[in-house]
């Protein structure tokens, strides 16, 4: 893993509409980096959440909180 390949993959998910909505819909840093690894690219969830906050390219990646269920 490298933030070599995140980089990559973030790059085709800005110029790529289907994916980005992929993206922006899975629920958790592991769901993206599972879309990432079925297009080639060596990404971990953990890498994905280490990098929250930060803007790579044109992508800024950013940690959703979804909070628990209460009971």
């Amino acid at each position: 893993m490298s933030q070599d390949q995140l980089r990559a993959f973030l790059a085709r998910v800005q110029d790529d509409a289907e994916l980005r909505r992929q993206v922006l819909s899975a629920s958790t840093a592991d769901d993206v980096a599972r879309i990432a690894a079925s297009l080639g690219f060596d990404v971990s969830g953990d890498e994905v959440l280490r990098s929250s906050g930060q803007r790579i390219g044109r992508v800024t990646i950013t940690k959703q909180d979804m909070p628990g269920e209460y009971s």
